[in-house]
């Protein structure tokens, strides 16, 4: 049995012209209230007024602050100023584990030595997935040379030279 699967489903309906329903309630909210400081105030204090709140309606309605709504970026910076920060560092409890593990690392490495290059784990996950990615690729594609064979584990590519094929 096949099923459809919805496509773009983050991408809000144009529902009033060019507009979603949440640019149209920015653009006529902030229409709506430069127009009661025009009526309510003189020109020379409107001006300025309706200037900030047509351009923070324009912003709440058609800009993105890395990849979100504006609104999120105007949330986020209302409760950092809120909100009460306080930033404890202890350098002294990490380095004593830290240096605890390396010493059992070095202990269990002295006892077995590998025959086959395997990365340590270390801090960067990112370094250990893409060499993990990297060697499955090899061996999906049937590029691994014989020399890079090891006990049935394809040794990693070191170089951008050596990863031509």
């Amino acid at each position: 049995m096949q099923f459809q699967v919805p496509q773009f489903i983050e991408v809000e309906d144009k529902i009033f012209g060019p507009l979603t329903f949440k640019q149209f309630v920015y653009v006529m909210g902030g229409a709506g209230a430069a127009y009661l400081l025009w009526r309510v105030f003189p020109l020379w204090i409107s001006a300025p007024l309706i200037l900030g709140v047509g351009g923070l309606a324009a912003a709440l309605a058609f800009s993105s602050w890395n990849g979100r709504p504006f609104i999120m970026a105007l949330e986020n910076a209302f409760f950092f100023t809120l909100r009460t920060k306080l930033y404890l560092w202890n350098n002294e409890n990490k380095t004593s584990r830290t240096a605890q593990a390396h010493k059992r690392e070095e202990e269990e490495a002295e006892q077995h030595e590998p025959q086959v290059y395997i990365p340590k784990l270390s801090d960067s996950k990112l370094h250990e997935l893409a060499w993990s990615l990297d060697i499955k690729e090899r061996i999906a594609a049937g590029v691994a040379e014989d020399r890079e064979h090891q006990g049935g584990v394809v040794a990693p590519i070191h170089t951008a030279r050596e990863a031509r094929v």
